[in-house]
This record gives structure tokens, C-alpha cells and sequence, in this order.
């Protein structure tokens, strides 16, 4: 099964250009169907933007800093960020496009189709195909971008031209082949297979960035990957970061329990401990801009979860600063739609989520300056050195 006749637009996604092409071919086209690069969640956060809609709903901060959903909600914060700062220099609103598709397709009396994947599939398939280094460089890249001075975008449509994709495109493959893998060519393997899927004439609205991928997996559908593959969440069952997780406590706990057991004193290195893995978490949680009790909390909890693998000093401080600060939708909201560095800072939300930051750095760094001054003056009494 395939379309009768498919054409496939691809977009600048902050362009008004690209809505009003989306605009005029569909209600030329007259399709059947029409089918925009979304998921469900995505479209129906577009529609309560553009009528003004809001969630009351409070925000379940504890689950935003468990494991990788940190990551993930770091990591979509600042793309979301991103895209609404190039769409305010052009005056287009992200999502403009789709938006546009939508309403032609209703004018057109053709059918909605929400093609993409779920964003949080994606995201945490990402995650989890990623190294420690490509995440450790790709979370680097999007914040050293955050901070880098503003450029003027001169035309925005050029980048749907392909000289200029091939070239972003192949910079993104190269560093980070996996995210790449998941963020791009998964989802044109994706979008491609439910295009497939469809009959009559259809209208397909995407990125450029993805036309061409598109294009190609509906040449080769037998290159295709079946659907509940690409849906699939599996975390490798080992991993570097997991073994440094682990090592790291086991080697303090090991060594401690060694000195013990021969009756050195081990005290002082215990106190030595505490004062660098707390102290430097109290003091990672102030300068994020942290309250005193999140600071203190940081201060209290460091210590243990320093030698406690799947807990971070950071959550328990970011759970203190949210009960103190009081976190909404409104937070969340407003995050995306920050302008400047200073309306960051003063949103609730990013406040938190810089403590976490600031509280688990502090404590990493505790953690490691523990090595030289506690760890290996313990291994030479052992060895009686």
C-alpha cells in the first residue's frame, strides 16, 4: 500500500515563506489526507499555544530529575529555546508551518495524519544509544551554543537549500553519530513507513532536514525497520558510565572497610571526605543560585550519595529549592518563551534544574579531590608505605 500521489514539503520549521508554500500547495493539491511531522503531544501543545489555553496541572518535579529524564528535559528545554529564539528574529513562531497545514487541510475538507514519532521516544532512545562521551559532548555543544554571542540570521530559507543541510547535517553526524542515528534517521525511516502506509493523494508536511531521508527509505522500503523497533526503549544492559557509577563507591567502600578491619584510624579520612563531597555540594548549590536549606540539604546528602550509584546529591536539593520556590505549568511554559539569559534566571524552573546542576557538579568534584586526599593515603598505610 502507498499513496496514490504524495508530495512532500520540506520546511524551514521558523519560516514564512515555508507557511505560506504549506498554505498554497495543500489547497491546490486538494489531497486526502494530510500528514505534518508532529506527534500528538507536539500538536496539541501548538493548538493550546495558539488558543491560549493553559495547564493547571502541577509539575511532578520529582520525576523531571530522576535518572535520564533530567537529560531528556535538559536537553528539549534548550532545543525548544533555541528554535523560539531564531523564530523570534524572523518573527515566525516554531511549529508555524504545521499550524498552517492543519487549518489548510480543514479548509481543504482533507485528514490530519501526525506522522512523527513521540518526542519522548526519541529523546530517551537517544539517551540511551548514546556513549557517556557523545553525551557528555553533545549537552556541551547546546550550552556552549546557549552562551555563544547572537548571530543575525540574514535568510532564513537558506538553510532548505542542500549544499548548506548536507553541510549541517553531516557536522551533526560526525559529532554524535548515535543521536544522529535516533534524532534524524529514525525518524525519516519512521515517517517514511506511515506514509507508506497511506492511500489517495497526501500532502506531507516535514523539515527540509528530513525530506530527503524520507525520500529515500520510501525508495527502499525494504530497508525499513518495522515500526515496534523504532518504538522500542532498551538500555544497554552495560555501559561506562554505569561501571564508573559503580566503581567509583565500591573502591571508597572497599578501601574504608580494609583500613578498618587493620585498625588504622580512619576518622580523619572519613571527616576529609564529608567536608569535600558535602562542602563542595553547598557550595555548587549556592553559586546555581540555590536557598540556604537546598544548599544545606546538598551539604547533608552528598556524602552518602557519593557512594550511592543510582542517587545524586542534586535531586535532593532540587527537591528542597522546588518545595520552596513553588513550581507550575505556567514555569514550564514560560521557560521556552524566555528571550534572554536574565528571564531564565528569574523562571522558577531553570533556577532548579541549575541547583541540581550545581549540587551534583560539586559533589563530582568532591568526590574526585577525595582520591588523592583520603583514598590513596589510606592505600599506602595498607601497604604500609
Amino acid at each position: 500500500m502507498a499513496p496514490d500521489n504524495l508530495t512532500i514539503i520540506g520546511t524551514a520549521h521558523v519560516s514564512e515563506k515555508s507557511v505560506e508554500e504549506v498554505r498554497n500547495t495543500i489547497l491546490e493539491c486538494e489531497p486526502d489526507i494530510v500528514a505534518v511531522e508532529l506527534d500528538a503531544a507536539r500538536y496539541q501543545n501548538l493548538l493550546n499555544e495558539k488558543n491560549g489555553a493553559k495547564e493547571e496541572k502541577e509539575i511532578k518535579i520529582r520525576e523531571i530529575l530522576k535518572g535520564n529524564n533530567f537529560t531528556m528535559f535538559l536537553v528539549s528545554g534548550f532545543l525548544s529555546y533555541f528554535q523560539k529564539k531564531i523564530g523570534d528574529e524572523v518573527g515566525v513562531k516554531p511549529g508555524s508551518e504545521m499550524l498552517a497545514a492543519a487549518e489548510a487541510a480543514e479548509e481543504a475538507g482533507a485528514r490530519v495524519a501526525l506522522i512523527d514519532r513521540d518526542i519522548q521516544i526519541t529523546l530517551k532512545r537517544a539517551l540511551n544509544h548514546m556513549s557517556f562521551w557523545e553525551k557528555a559532548k553533545f549537552i556541551y555543544s547546546i550550552i556552549a551554543s546557549f552562551f555563544s554571542k547572537d548571530e543575525a540570521i540574514d535568510d532564513i530559507e537558506s538553510i532548505k537549500q542542500g549544499d548548506a543541510l548536507e553541510e549541517v547535517m553531516g557536522y551533526f553526524q560526525e559529532m554524535s553519530p548515535r543521536a544522529y542515528e535516533v534524532l534524524v534517521a529514525e525518524r525519516d525511516a519512521f515517517m517514511a513507513q506511515r506514509l507508506l502506509d497511506m492511500e489517495g493523494n497526501v500532502v506531507a508536511v516535514v523539515g527540509a532536514g528530513h525530506k530527503k531521508g524520507i525520500q529515500k527509505n520510501m525508495e527502499n522500503p525494504q530497508d525499513i525497520p518495522p515500526l515496534y523497533q523504532l518504538m522500542e526503549l532498551k538500555e544497554s544492559k552495560f555501559s561506562i558510565t554505569k561501571l564508573i557509577l559503580f566503581a567509583i563507591p565500591t573502591v571508597f567502600i572497599i578501601i574504608f572497610a580494609l583500613a578498618f578491619l587493620k585498625g588504622i584510624n580512619i576518622q580523619s579520612g572519613i571527616l576529609q571526605f564529608v567536608l569535600l563531597t558535602g562542602g563542595l555540594a553547598f557550595a555548587g548549590s549556592l553559586l546555581a543560585g540555590s536557598k540556604i536549606p537546598s544548599a544545606i540539604t546538598a551539604f547533608i546528602v552528598a556524602p552518602f550519595t557519593a557512594i550511592h550509584p543510582l542517587l545524586a546529591a542534586g535531586w535532593f536539593a532540587g527537591i528542597v529549592e522546588a518545595k520552596l520556590r513553588g513550581v507550575s505549568m505556567d514555569d514550564l511554559a514560560s521557560l521556552s518563551k524566555s528571550e534572554s539569559l536574565r528571564d531564565m534566571w528569574n523562571n522558577n524552573l531553570f533556577r532548579i534544574l541549575l541547583v541540581v546542576v550545581g549540587a551534583n557538579i560539586g559533589t563530582t568534584i568532591g568526590v574526585f579531590l577525595s582520591i588523592p586526599n583520603v583514598l590513596l593515603p589510606l592505600i599506602n598505610r595498607l601497604m604500609g608505605m
